[in-house]
């Protein structure tokens, strides 16, 4: 028998990865406590989602825990044991913000939640494959200091600079920078997976996303840029700006995009690797420029807000680099452009509102 267990089931990419894996898996195991609730409030609830695929999914199965809780996920390992083929751990506390209100929660959740879940698959299933959804805040502020140029509409590196052509590729250093209390505790993950590869021999894999996205995010002020976008400016709502006049650039990776990515890894794993995942020079933008799309795909004319306070070790400018992977998986593509991800959000959330 083939399981799959799938941490975060709820959320924007534990349901993209239950959706796309439940036609290969004879099992898929998600495990969810509905914590974005907690996190952000009722509004970013991923309960409806796990409701919804509990509804189209035979093959699916959801406990109602929390990734914290040792004992309660042993007995889940211990049920399916080896059977267990792969571990796709999406969970988090997922805010760079929310993480300075309660460090204590954050640490717990990422890092040693993360642990938790490496030990049980060392302990009940070493030959499963162990996918990791990290972030590029384990690089900080260290992109910060590129040579960056100041645009109309957006920042932009140095076009002499290596960088330019393709983005931020792995080698970026990971010490020695400002990482807000999220991409700290996001890092012990990120290093704690690729250790119990090197030195277990487990196929485990890091995946630093940029901007994930897609249309059954639950997008909260704090957490999920293009889908709080569009929902403020479907609603009308006052939308504010911290700090980089608005050019601040990041790239989007469709949710689709990005699991494909970890089935492409699944069928031929690499011990301990890393990987960044974003949508590259494909697909980003600033916010000023997501501004813009959101008016023409609504129709509405956005208000917002400005505040020159950036966040802290916020990046000004971040494009991913994925040439690693597409070299060790030459048949992956993308299939969503930013275009066209932003419709689907837009059409996602009117049918929810």
């Amino acid at each position: 028998m083939n399981i799959a267990i799938i941490t975060g089931s709820g959320g924007l990419i534990g349901s993209e990865s239950v959706s796309f894996f439940a036609t290969k898996m004879d099992l898929i195991i998600g495990i969810d406590n509905d914590q974005r609730a907690y996190f952000f409030g009722l509004e970013a609830s991923t309960k409806w989602n796990n409701l919804q695929l509990e509804r189209n999914f035979a093959n699916y199965k959801q406990y109602d825990l929390d990734i914290r809780n040792f004992s309660g996920l042993s007995e889940v390992f211990m049920k399916y044991n080896s059977d267990i083929k792969l571990v796709l751990h999406t969970a988090a506390q997922p805010s760079h913000d929310w993480a300075a209100n309660e460090p204590l929660t954050d640490f717990s959740i990422n890092a040693n939640g993360t642990m938790n879940l490496l030990e049980l698959s060392r302990q009940y299933c070493p030959n499963a494959v162990f996918i990791f959804t990290s972030t590029n805040k384990v690089y900080g502020d260290k992109p910060n200091y590129l040579p960056l140029l100041e645009l109309e509409e957006r920042w932009e590196i140095d076009e002499q600079h290596p960088y330019f052509n393709n983005g931020i590729d792995e080698e970026m250093s990971i010490d020695h920078s400002k990482h807000s209390l999220f991409g700290a505790s996001k890092i012990a993950a990120d290093v704690m997976v690729q250790e119990y590869g090197r030195y277990f021999g487990m196929k485990t894999c890091v995946f630093r996303g940029g901007c994930l996205t897609g249309p059954q995010h639950s997008g909260a002020k704090l957490h999920g840029f293009l889908s709080y976008l569009i929902k403020c400016a479907i609603s009308k709502t006052v939308y504010t700006i911290n700090g980089y006049k608005g050019k601040q650039v990041r790239d989007n990776i469709h949710c689709y995009d990005l699991v494909n990515m970890f089935w492409h890894y699944y069928q031929n794993p690499r011990i301990g690797e890393v990987y960044n995942a974003g949508g590259g020079r494909f697909s980003n933008c600033s916010i000023l420029e997501a501004i813009k799309m959101c008016q023409e795909i609504t129709g509405n004319k956005m208000t917002y807000q400005y505040c020159s306070d950036s966040r802290i070790g916020d990046h000004i400018w971040y494009i991913s680099d994925i040439s690693k992977f597409k070299d060790h998986y030459p048949k992956w593509d993308y299939t969503f452009s930013l275009q066209s991800t932003f419709h689907q959000i837009f059409n996602g959330l009117k049918s929810r509102m």
